[in-house]
């Protein structure tokens, strides 16, 4: 049955009405469990306060299995709050994702915050087997044909009725690198070129973060997509847990962990000064311009009361105050604007200069210029050994649709390059010959997670593959177009096959991009 609250929220960030959410954390077991039953009623204190929009449920945060989102969603589709529903990639292939899309939608759920997710971790008997068959990307772009209506069935085509989701994207800008930044702007373009409606960013404790990314959205053509701001009800506890990046893609500095640690030494354990930075961080928010705030760490009605009174406090310039006390960047962090010494804000019309200059190792250098060499040779339309290939290839002839001996020549080639796993559905174009399926624990295609730290891999200690990616285009000063192409969707029907044949043979998706 579909709830009496569809829709509301897509309304109400178009009018000028600074709005607030309340994330609600999932847990373990069965919903009569205690816990659950805690959170449950924390979500129905929150229907009752008039200043909370919209109540947001997460999908196995962290990467541990919980109850699903849906079962605590319903709880509160009798309210007169809005509820966001996540959905993420790491536990589901595209069917189940499309399938549960389906049962949002059927039971009255039309917002959803669309996230590639945490790596999962070590629970039931052992680490779990990560799925991401699509990314935050390509979610998007699922739930965005959804929306259009998607036609289905072989002999007699049907238009499927369309849904009416409204698409949230999550964003991280709190980076140290330049190549793990920027990456991340440029992927959170393609979301919203395909599809993505409203922008939540990671949490962070940096107001010329904050700040920055309202500006690079504004300077971009893309000021119009409702911004809302990411913050956080610290303690003691989760204040080590970022500091030690326990969380993938948190990052807070030595310095603020260190005046939690000396608060939390206070008779209320550091309660008040949680609270306090809470609500400046809300006035920061609300000052920069954002559409909203969404709260996390939050556990109890009390504590979200405290806030709202205490920003509520404030007068209507203190947060530009607040700016320069809450600025814990890191050191070298890397800005896309240069920073007004006065106010602590960046500079619209200042672009920061970039001073990166990649250091390609001599191996790295030979295999990159190498592969360009072999790509232009093997698979450009005009060429001899792209027409050679086209006539050797062979779907219904050869299993792996090239001959045997040239497809081992192939793998052979393509293992000692890339480490290549023979996925039949080569991403190596358009990854700047760098192997997203042997190499990054996600199978990333299409920009960065959110999951870094200081460019290293949140589940291997690597580089992450991203990070590379842009070095190697910078090195040849086209690292701005690493994701100018439709998002790429790895067919897996292709496993085994030989990747040269189906790229010759237009079947892969590398194909595609050569028209």
């Amino acid at each position: 049955m579909l709830s009496n609250n569809t829709n509301k929220l897509k309304g109400k960030l178009k009018n000028d009405n600074f709005l607030l959410g309340v994330e609600l954390t999932s847990s373990r077991g069965i919903i009569a469990e205690q816990k659950i039953q805690k959170t449950i009623q924390f979500g129905k204190d929150l229907s009752q306060l008039k200043d909370i929009d919209w109540i947001s449920i997460t999908d196995n945060a962290g990467g541990h299995p919980t109850l699903r989102p849906l079962t605590l969603g319903r709880q509160f589709l009798d309210t007169d709050k809005d509820v966001i529903v996540h959905l993420t990639c790491k536990d589901m292939n595209r069917n189940a994702l499309e399938s549960s899309a389906w049962t949002l939608a059927s039971e009255g759920f039309t917002n959803i915050l669309a996230l590639t997710g945490d790596y999962p971790q070590k629970d039931y008997l052992g680490g779990a087997k990560p799925v991401f068959d699509l990314d935050s990307i390509t979610l998007i772009q699922l739930l965005s044909s959804m929306n259009r209506g998607i036609e289905t069935g072989f002999k007699k085509k049907t238009l499927l009725s369309s849904t009416d989701f409204f698409i949230g994207a999550a964003f991280s800008n709190f980076k140290k690198n330049e190549n793990e930044l920027m990456p991340q702007y440029l992927k959170l373009v393609q979301k919203i070129k395909n599809g993505a409606q409203f922008i939540i960013p990671q949490v962070g404790f940096d107001s010329k973060k904050m700040h920055e990314l309202k500006l690079y959205l504004e300077n971009n053509g893309y000021g119009h997509i409702p911004l809302i701001g990411n913050i956080y009800l610290l303690s003691k506890f989760t204040s080590t847990l970022f500091n030690k990046n326990r969380i993938p893609g948190i990052v807070l500095t030595d310095e603020l962990h260190s005046k939690c640690i000396n608060a939390a030494k206070s008779t209320d354990k550091g309660k008040l000064f949680f609270i306090e930075l809470a609500a400046k961080m809300l006035s920061i928010t609300k000052g920069l311009g954002y559409n909203g705030a969404y709260f996390g760490g939050l556990h109890n009605i009390e504590d979200t009361k405290r806030i709202l009174e205490m920003e509520n406090s404030f007068s209507k310039d203190d947060w530009k105050d607040f700016v320069k006390e809450i600025s814990y960047s890191q050191k070298n962090e890397h800005f896309l604007y240069e920073i007004e010494s006065d106010t602590g804000l960046l500079l619209k019309d200042k672009p920061r200069e970039s001073h990166l200059k990649p250091k390609l190792s001599l191996k790295n250098k030979t295999n990159f210029k190498l592969s360009k060499i072999v790509h232009g040779l093997m698979f450009t339309p005009t060429s001899f050994g792209y027409k050679l290939g086209k006539k050797l290839s062979d779907v219904d002839k050869y299993p792996k649709h090239l001959p045997k001996s040239i497809h081992n020549i192939e793998k052979l080639g393509k293992e000692f390059m890339y480490d290549c796993e023979d996925c039949g559905d080569c991403a190596l174009q358009f990854t700047q010959y760098i192997c997203p399926e042997s190499q990054c624990p996600k199978g990333l295609r299409n920009g960065p997670c959110g999951g870094t730290n200081n460019s290293v891999c949140e589940v291997k200690n690597q580089d992450c593959i991203w990070a590379r990616i842009y070095d190697r285009a910078k090195y040849s000063k086209t690292e701005m177009n690493i994701l100018n192409h439709s998002p790429a969707i790895k067919d897996n029907s292709l496993k085994d096959t030989s990747g040269w044949a189906n790229f010759w043979l237009d079947i892969d998706f590398g194909s595609k991009l050569k028209k």
